[in-house]
């Protein structure tokens, strides 16, 4: 039997009836439309699928929707801000730090709770955060030289 679990997903208030089986990433992609958030491995490996729950940077292949019942949920759809993109994703594009782009949203979104954290501007201390995010492209300098500028320039 469904439950109803109520959320801030990307700054907006939804509710929705989810099955106790039910992961966030299906919750994301299938019930709220937001394609943006990739399903690769469905176990927890690769990163792709990390959205930001809570402040919390988390798999959502791997998280239960009904894990979010009363959570702020954000995606890669909600990082930008009324039209202005979030010092990340400028950075990304500055930097050149995507190339197929598929690691790109689980990556900034994993970067982005990491950057709210305050996690300093050193590059170990950045790659050691996505350590759980594969980029098949090998893209790593530049997303680590893009996330440093980024986070150097935090307010």
């Amino acid at each position: 039997m469904p439950r109803r679990i109520k959320l801030q997903f990307n700054g907006c208030p939804v509710q929705c009836d989810v099955a106790d089986h039910t992961t966030l990433a299906e919750l994301i992609r299938d019930g709220l439309g937001a394609m943006g958030t990739k399903v690769a491995c469905n176990q927890a490996a690769c990163g792709a699928c990390t959205v930001v729950l809570d402040d919390e940077a988390v798999f959502a292949c791997h998280t239960l929707a009904a894990q979010a019942d009363g959570g702020v949920l954000q995606t890669i759809e909600g990082l930008a801000s009324g039209g202005t993109l979030h010092p990340l994703q400028q950075a990304f594009i500055e930097h050149d730090a995507l190339q197929c782009g598929f690691c790109t949203p689980g990556m900034l979104m994993t970067l982005k709770a990491s950057f709210d954290a305050g996690v300093p501007a050193d590059r170990d201390r950045i790659a050691r955060a996505i350590s759980g995010n594969i980029c098949r492209c090998g893209a790593y300098p530049s997303i680590l030289d893009a996330a440093c500028d980024a986070f150097a320039q935090r307010a």
